[in-house]
């Protein structure tokens, strides 16, 4: 089989919970060597956040740990540090979110570890970033949703702010490591030179205001609230069917007209107040009513089916349970079993970029704590039983 496109990259992970975990679980999906560093006695954070589990695993630990070794050494421990020290000069990357200046305390910081390997590519992602007046503050995936301004438009329109359903903003935080990562990795063919990566929680949930907070940079309106609806589209949002709710996207006038013409009400799109976009948004109050009761006489099944005939986007608002077991999702392999060392098989969700020759995949699952100390230690800083044992004896390794 072709090697992975990041098979000759190794990455050493000192980071936990899901951010920096998330950003190198995707590198080690791509390929990438990702040694986990962890705590000996409890490891990563997540690997209590539980119910639900697993056996003794916690589920949250599963979802961004898979295709990782797990090197269990007390970095407080100047026997500790010096393994990760000997590792750091074997890597290509080293990411870490501790708070601004936990690494440096610990003697795993840019400068410490660069000098050891200057062609190190050494990532920190936090709350808030290595500069600026927050710089020193806790950042949890919560707070920045709610500073960040993501939280002002989710949610129902006439209701107070919600956040996003999952950890949207460590998750991405750890997509835009992950890219400028890869972006470093690239930039060091050319210099031999690593540099390092400052990724902040907030500024990633900035970044991805995108066209919500450019309509406020274009015009000075704070944006609102539209519940399921778009602020720029319409009719974009859910609407009640004769037996459930599906979600509507018609993002043209020309599909507007289609969806008249279909519908039973061409008169609609010959409207004034209807017949562009910029009239059905300025009209919406108008508009949506009469959608509303159009959508609830027929059924789900009946519109999707008549929506696809369109060619216009819609779909069923699945739960969960429903979403993973589509057949698109299936079919795409974003559900895969594999065998875990200790619990037998278990289900992950899988990658989501398709490579046509050399593909992403799930290698090793979300490693038990400490799983590989010995074979890392072993096959690349060259340590003898011994030495391991001994180590194993003082409690630097477990």
């Amino acid at each position: 089989m072709t090697a992975s496109p990041l098979s000759d990259v190794r990455v050493l992970d000192l980071s936990r919970i899901l951010a920096g975990p998330y950003c190198t679980m995707v590198l080690a999906d791509y390929g990438a060597d990702v040694i986990k560093i962890e705590e000996p006695l409890t490891g990563d954070g997540t690997r209590a956040w539980g119910p639900p589990w697993i056996g003794d695993q916690s589920a949250y630990f599963l979802a961004a740990n898979r295709n990782k070794r797990s090197v269990a050494v007390d970095l407080k421990r100047p026997e500790g540090r010096r393994i990760v020290h000997e590792l750091a000069q074997r890597a290509d990357v080293v990411i870490e979110n501790f708070k601004v200046g936990g690494a440096e305390k610990l003697g795993v910081d840019y400068a410490t570890l660069s000098a050891l390997n200057p062609r190190l590519i050494y990532c920190s992602i936090t709350g808030y970033g290595q500069t600026g007046p927050y710089k020193d503050r806790a950042g949890y995936d919560f707070i920045i949703q709610a500073e960040g301004g993501v939280m002002s438009i989710t949610g129902p329109e006439e209701g107070e702010p919600y956040k996003v359903g999952v950890a949207i903003a460590d998750i991405t935080a750890g997509l835009f490591a992950a890219t400028a990562i890869l972006a470093a990795l690239h930039e060091r063919e050319r210099s031999g030179k690593g540099q390092a990566i400052d990724v902040a929680l907030l500024d990633a949930q900035i970044a991805w205001l995108a066209n919500v907070a450019q309509n406020y940079l274009a015009t000075g309106e704070p944006p609102q609230r539209y519940g399921n609806a778009h602020p720029s589209i319409v009719p974009y949002e859910t609407f009640p069917t004769a037996d459930g709710r599906i979600a509507v996207g018609i993002g043209s006038d020309a599909q507007f007209r289609k969806f008249c013409e279909a519908a039973g009400r061409p008169e609609l799109a010959e409207d004034e107040r209807f017949c562009t976009n910029r009239a059905r948004v300025e009209h919406r109050r108008t508009l949506i009513p009469l959608l509303q009761a159009l959508f609830r006489t027929r059924t789900s099944a009946e519109w999707l089916s008549l929506l696809a005939a369109l060619g216009i986007p819609a779909g069923p608002i699945n739960d969960v349970p429903a979403a993973l077991n589509s057949p698109q999702v299936q079919a795409r392999a974003m559900v895969q079993e594999v065998d875990h060392p200790t619990l037998g098989r278990i289900r992950l969700l899988g990658p989501v970029a398709k490579f046509s020759r050399t593909p992403a995949q799930i290698r090793r699952p979300p490693p038990p704590l400490g799983y590989h100390t010995d074979e890392v230690l072993r096959t690349l800083l060259d340590y003898s039983d011994d030495q391991i044992a001994a180590l194993r004896r003082s409690g630097v390794i477990a």
